[in-house]
């Protein structure tokens, strides 16, 4: 089965009926996830400002169900690796099936350990385009004579392995819808979080201003907004440079570049 979240319309296939639902429609950001666990989704991006936005129209989930074009009567979608090896592959032809069963949105990206990793730079580029399709794989992988064949971009969440690239395409997901329009109430939040100058957050502190002993800095209560604004930044220097060395040396850098 084949589902839509968000608004819907009907249009012309050359799928089977009983394996297509209505289509969503066009001009709002889509993300198309290809899993053999369909059922694992919205998830958690039906929780909180995801799920609003998604109940709003703001954007749209559609999942396709990648055993709906296994094989035989068994559908199988997988096979031993070629050469010998424990585990199972997904197969080309199956996967090549499924992802042409309906139009490829934004860039086709797999969710891989050994590709490249996923960043805030890469969430607002996929945040401005119409949107984005996600194979999520098992196993051991995938056929990659289909990586090749339709130019599949690897994408990873880190150095890490994970049972199946379903959660980080929630997470991707997550990470993009976040930045779309009149997802976030306030813009700013946006502007000044970790990873968005290429520095991590400054801290933050809300009442009381006195907790335990543990008072807020007083120069976030003095009300001045340009020592607030030196206060903040030189945070954010501090634990850059402190607990992430490498966006810090990219930040030198650029600053060099600039100046």
């Amino acid at each position: 089965m084949m589902r839509s979240i968000g608004r819907k319309s009907i249009s012309a296939s050359a799928v089977p009926r009983d394996l297509m639902e209505e289509r969503e429609l066009v001009d709002i950001w889509t993300a198309r996830v290809l899993t053999l666990y369909p059922d694992m989704f919205p998830g958690i991006l039906g929780q909180s400002l995801t799920g609003r936005a998604l109940k709003d129209k703001l954007w749209q989930l559609d999942t396709t169900d990648i055993r709906q074009f296994g094989l035989g009567k068994h559908r199988a979608v997988d096979d031993t690796p070629t050469g010998g090896g424990a585990g199972m592959v997904l197969r080309a032809d199956v996967l090549d099936a499924a992802i042409a069963s309906r139009p490829v949105v934004g860039p086709l990206i797999y969710l891989s350990p050994r590709g490249r990793r996923f960043d805030q730079e890469m969430a607002r580029s996929l945040a401005a385009g119409p949107g984005v399709t996600l194979l999520c794989g098992r196993f051991e992988g995938v056929d990659e004579r289909i990586i090749e064949a339709r130019q599949i971009i690897e994408v990873s969440l880190g150095d890490f392995i994970l049972t199946g690239g379903e959660l980080a395409a929630q997470a991707m997901i997550d990470a993009t819808v976040r930045l779309l329009p009149k997802v976030l109430g306030n813009a700013e939040s946006i502007e000044e979080e970790s990873f968005s100058s290429g520095l991590l957050e400054h801290p933050q502190f809300t009442r009381p201003n006195d907790w335990e002993g543990r008072t807020v800095p007083e120069v976030l209560i003095s009300g001045h907004h340009g020592r607030i604004a030196e206060w903040r930044q030189a945070q954010s220097e501090a634990l850059t440079q402190d607990r992430r060395p490498d966006l810090w040396a990219a930040h030198l850098a650029r600053t060099r570049k600039g100046g």
